[in-house]
């Protein structure tokens, strides 16, 4: 058993139930929702995001993981005022968000730059995780980085080797946003490893995108767990081919390997809610429990099996 640190306090492991690995709660651009969000209502979308969260643990979820990190729109207050209404625990993250280059923020500051340094996203990272998120006294309890299409890129190292050594520093897991077609899980995993992380202590995230069974495998033997957490995106693969996908993971024994989630949001300032529902219909918290978990008791997978990947798994990831 482990402490894990919630928006409301820290709890035990084995308090963590059913959970998602892979959701957010606000997804939006801080600066362009003060200029250019006229629509927006602070109260209404708080309201609406309780109701969505308590929804989902009617639907027998009991806590969510929100990598939402810098780059994302994090604002812990905000996240407070909902967590205060629902009894599902949500799990936050620090980090960054990027595809490509670091904010300006950090363009000369740090080893080797303008005014060397030593990398200060670490020490805001470890911070996050020890002492709490700006002044909201809420703590990160695991990390984020990104590698995308375009790769290895000088900022996403930055940020990916910062997020390493955080981890090393503070024994907290990582989650790491991959791109399955160009493999950059094996990325990940070979730069977290060089900065000392517990490679079973990394979720890779979006994994699930793929049906590549040999490169899923080889992601899981390297120790980490895969992120099966797109459910409900059938633009990157449809849901059938991502059942199919676990069930013939676990066939191989993969079962202690994989994670469940949908990646949607209560709010996300990416479509209007009208074009989310258009272009993605299943892509809402109840997917999962309503349509996926049936379809795979329905090819042969147990109660036990389930829980296996919404229980054992996401405690161990802190464990």
């Amino acid at each position: 058993m482990a402490t894990v640190e919630t928006v409301k306090g820290p709890v035990d492991s084995s308090e963590l139930g059913r959970t998602l690995v892979h959701e957010h709660v606000f997804v939006l651009g801080e600066e362009y929702r003060l200029n250019y969000d006229t629509d927006w209502d602070e109260e209404q979308k708080v309201a609406d995001a309780v109701r969505d969260l308590n929804d989902l643990k009617s639907a027998g979820i009991d806590t969510i993981f929100d990598p939402t990190v810098l780059g994302l729109g994090r604002y812990i207050p905000r996240i407070q005022k909902v967590a205060a209404q629902t009894e599902l625990n949500i799990v936050v993250a620090t980090g960054l968000y990027t595809y490509n280059d670091l904010p300006h923020q950090f363009e000369h500051r740090g080893p080797g730059l303008l005014f060397d340094q030593p990398e200060p996203l670490v020490e805001m990272f470890v911070k996050d995780i020890r002492e709490g998120i700006a002044d909201t006294g809420v703590r990160a309890a695991f990390l984020k980085c990104v590698i995308e299409e375009p790769g290895l890129t000088p900022g996403v190292e930055r940020v990916m080797r910062a997020v390493g050594q955080a981890s090393a520093e503070t024994g907290a897991p990582v989650t790491v946003h991959t791109n399955p077609h160009t493999r950059s899980g094996l990325v990940a995993q070979k730069v977290l490893a060089e900065e000392g992380v517990d490679l079973t202590k990394v979720v890779l995230g979006h994994s699930g995108d793929s049906d590549d069974i040999g490169y899923l495998m080889e992601l899981a033997d390297n120790g980490s767990l895969l992120g099966m957490d797109r459910f409900g995106l059938d633009v990157y693969l449809p849901t059938e081919r991502r059942v199919d996908t676990i069930v013939e993971l676990i066939r191989r024994g993969y079962l202690d390997k994989l994670t469940l989630a949908h990646d949607a949001s209560c709010y996300i300032d990416y479509f209007t809610p009208e074009e989310r529902f258009q272009m993605q219909p299943n892509w809402n918290f109840r997917h999962i429990p309503d349509d996926v978990l049936p379809m795979l008791l329905e090819k042969g997978l147990s109660e036990d099996d389930i829980d296996t990947m919404l229980v054992a798994n996401p405690r161990r990831y802190f464990e």
